[in-house]
């Protein structure tokens, strides 16, 4: 009867939490701020705050540092081969990708390297840059909590916005048009 009892509990507890994820699954742009701090961990990374520097290898092994990148536009995007959104945006970034803006560069910042990540890549034609996040380092140094979620950083390696949530091309276009 007791182990009833703390299955059920147990059961209505995980029910409630995967509820409260759901509705908290809104994919809203963060409006442009002028503030320089870091949020609490709550929010992650607040617009107008440093990019935190990193460096990680690619599904090929090459080093890539985003800092190297100071002059470029940045759109760093996290992302799970087992999340519906993120294979949802994929194709939507690969085209944004192929249209060659030399302007831009795309860093997909993988969370689960564990998993074929090369594979899968290769059967959705992904040809843009896919980093392995293999420690979680930076994953946690961005403060995500839910995937996918972009950050658009500009020249000088300062977050312009974030977004939260599957993106289209056109949204793609007009965050990094946005970007000095």
């Amino acid at each position: 009867m007791v182990k009833k009892i703390i299955a059920s509990v147990v059961l209505i507890t995980l029910l409630t939490v995967a509820i409260v994820h759901a509705m908290d699954k809104k994919a809203t742009p963060e409006t442009k701020t002028t503030e320089t701090q870091r949020s609490t961990k709550s929010d992650g990374l607040t617009v107008g705050a440093k990019a935190p520097d990193f460096e990680l290898k690619t599904l090929s092994g090459e080093k890539v540092k985003l800092s190297s990148l100071k002059g470029k536009k940045v759109m760093l995007n996290f992302w799970a081969t087992w999340c519906p959104p993120c294979k949802a945006e994929m194709p939507e970034m690969e085209q944004f990708y192929k249209q060659g803006n030399k302007d831009v560069v795309i860093l997909a910042v993988n969370i689960d390297p564990q998993l074929d990540v090369k594979g899968f890549a290769d059967k959705n034609g992904i040809t843009f840059p896919i980093l392995l996040d293999e420690d979680d380092s930076v994953n946690g140094m961005y403060q995500i909590l839910s995937i996918p979620t972009t950050y658009f950083i500009d020249r000088n390696g300062i977050i312009q916005n974030k977004y939260t949530g599957s993106m289209k091309l056109d949204m793609m276009k007009k965050f990094t048009d946005e970007i000095n």
